[in-house]
């Protein structure tokens, strides 16, 4: 009986309403997924009071066998998906059912286009839940009881999706929770037995509780267990099919879409656990968030313990999704105690391994599989060649670049091709960083090298300064910067050369640096330039342009420094420049030539209406020179 004295009605939270919104029209083709996060969401009910119970064992009272069920009435087109886990209490159901706490909900909505296909794909990496009722139902009544709570605490929930809800007390002697789905006059295949019975064993086979079916017109009125209610990580390898380990991890993770790879493995010896392990299709939208939550489903002797223990793997290693299920840890493991726990160093490690090696397999083997492991995570995987000294070599080998071999914006070339590919005597890695590869590609720093066809990686993302500044060297041979100033190439500089050309040049350099003394550390001969005039480059202690604009950009002090500027002598302009009798023009060329050099690394100018200033008036020059010669 309802206590209406009770009654609220309240709306859904803003977000919750364009989830809805969205999912019903982008998720309809997948319509049947919703079952499959009814029964998840009820698993993982059972899973917690059967954690819970270890520490208060009155919390299963009469009642220890932990299951779930599922009636169906196709008169009244009537779903419920039952369970005797831990149960909701009133305020748990409407922080569950009212909103989405989940950090980043902003960002995953805009990034909704209103196209179905990636929607579709979008939602399935933020997960729907139970959400995905509203697909099929037009309305969904919740009744629940938490484990420890007296008869008269039982709350119903009830909503059509369309913006609000009511929740109510109730009198309810169940434990656990009752969703009901009141099925749209379109959705009735949902209330045959047949139906339900092949969508139970196509998603929720693995689950490790019995999942039972019981239909209304059934004369014999007993619920028949359709799973085989076996923790499929539990199962020997050999006897699970690719497409159960495919559904599982649609199961675990909430995604639409297949995993590329997973691992299933079995320690046995000094510590024993199991683990199975999946490389995604698709990063989550929130994989850049470092602090969101992430991590295995932890079991311990196949009692649940935790969602996302993030201390099995490496930050770096966030997108793989997973379970890890130890007879070692106490079963009152907590997440401080994990972080205690010396079994956790060991597993750690071998669980990072055992990711890396799944992830080298890819690499030597399907390239298709391994670029979209690239495209999705691999900046990610460039913060492990930073933050996991002990596994350097093994991320150096699976990293992938876009180089000047390649001719295009696809990171798709190794370190190991790089080396193969390079000349006699060349003993050094070139690479050049930039804000974006039209600005690589175009660099100046790049001319001699390309001349001399040496390849040079083209790092364009974000962590490229600290990527190779942790990596330094790569199969003996140096990484090196082409727009630091001490650059050496391969068999081709001659120092007796460059020191004569800065002998013979000293004035002009000295006349420039006089000029320019406020902007530059040094003007030098270049050895670098084949077509442009000049360049600027960084001394060897200096921190390079893009780290220095992102590092302000975040307010970080950064000391001042200088760059050096190389000139082409060979260059008509900078012949022009040396021939300049006019000390005032003289200037302004010195002050175009380091914009220009500025401009073509990517960097702002300090000054841009100067620089407006100054070509205005070298192009009237040029124009009052033209007009006079008439």
């Amino acid at each position: 009986m309802a206590n209406n004295s009770n009654r609220e009605t309240l709306g859904f939270q803003t977000e919750v309403r364009q989830l809805l919104k969205l999912m019903i029209h982008s998720l309809y083709s997948n319509k049947e997924i919703f079952l499959r996060e009814l029964i998840s969401n009820a698993s993982d009910a059972a899973d917690k009071l059967r954690f819970e119970s270890l520490a208060r064992p009155e919390l299963l009272g009469d009642d220890a066998d932990l299951s779930i069920r599922i009636e169906l009435d196709k008169d009244k087109r009537q779903l419920s998906v039952i369970d005797n886990g831990i149960g909701m209490s009133r305020d748990e159901l409407v922080d569950n059912l009212g909103t989405i706490a989940r950090s980043g909900t902003a960002e995953f909505l805009e990034k909704m286009t209103g196209d179905a296909k990636h929607d579709a794909q979008l939602i399935g990496q933020f997960g729907v839940g139970f959400y995905s009722s509203f697909i099929v139902a037009d309305k969904v009544t919740v009744e629940t009881r938490r484990a420890g709570l007296a008869d008269g605490e039982a709350v119903r929930w009830e909503s059509d999706g369309q913006g609000e809800y009511s929740i109510e007390n109730i009198e309810r002697s169940e434990r656990g929770t009752r969703v009901m789905l009141h099925l749209k006059e379109d959705q009735t295949e949902f209330a045959e037995q047949f139906r339900i019975e092949s969508l139970i064993r196509k998603y929720s086979d693995h689950i490790g509780f019995p999942v039972s079916l019981l239909v209304a017109d059934d004369k014999e009125q007993e619920a028949k267990v359709v799973n085989s209610a076996t923790a499929l990580w539990t199962r020997p390898r050999g006897e699970i099919s690719d497409d159960e380990y495919k559904e599982f991890f649609k199961y675990l993770s909430h995604d639409f879409a297949d995993p590329l790879a997973w691992s299933h493995n079995r320690v046995e010896g000094k510590r024993e656990y199991t683990s199975l392990l999946y490389i995604p299709a698709a990063a989550p939208f929130d994989l850049w968030n470092r602090d969101a939550p992430r991590g295995l489903k932890l079991y311990v002797q196949r009692v649940f313990i935790m969602d996302e223990a993030e201390q099995f793997l490496p930050l770096y290693l966030r997108f793989v999704k997973g379970v890890v299920d130890s007879s070692d840890l106490p079963l009152n493991v907590s997440r401080e105690l994990l972080q205690q726990n010396p079994e956790l160093v060991a597993m750690r490690s071998a669980l990072t391994r055992r990711v890396l090696d799944m992830l080298e397999k890819m690499a030597s083997g399907n390239t298709d599989d391994y670029k979209t492991v690239w495209q999705e995570f691999g900046q990610v995987l460039k913060e492990g060649v930073v933050e996991d000294h002990a596994n350097k070599d093994k991320l150096a080998k699976l990293l992938r670049f876009a180089t000047t071999h390649n001719g295009s914006d696809e990171q798709d070339q190794s370190l190991d091709g790089y080396v193969g590919r390079a000349g006699p005597g060349q003993d050094k890695i070139y690479y050049i960083l930039a804000e974006n590869y039209e600005t690589a590609t175009a660099s100046p720093h790049l001319e001699q090298l390309r001349k001399r066809g040496i390849e040079v990686l083209l790092l364009t993302d974000r962590i490229d300064p600290w990527l190779v500044d942790s990596l330094a060297e790569y199969d003996g041979k140096k990484l090196v910067d082409v727009a630091r100033s001490e650059l050496e190439l391969p068999e081709g500089e001659q120092k007796d050369e460059e020191d004569a050309d800065e002998s013979e040049h000293r004035a002009l350099l000295e006349k420039i640096k006089s000029v320019l003394s406020d902007r530059v550390e040094s003007v030098k001969v270049s050895r670098r330039l084949v077509d442009s005039p000049a360049c600027v480059v960084a001394g060897d202690n200096d921190l390079n342009p893009q780290l220095r604009r992102m590092l302000e950009a975040s307010g970080q002090p950064i000391p001042e420094s200088k760059p050096i500027l190389e000139i082409n002598v060979q260059h008509p302009l900078v012949s022009r420049l040396s021939a300049e009798p006019d000390e005032a023009r003289f200037g302004d060329l010195s002050h175009i030539v380091m914009d220009h050099a500025l401009l073509a690394e990517g960097s702002q100018l300090d000054n841009p209406a100067q620089y407006v200033q100054r070509m205005n008036k070298l192009l009237l020059d040029i124009d009052s020179g033209a007009t006079n010669e008439q």
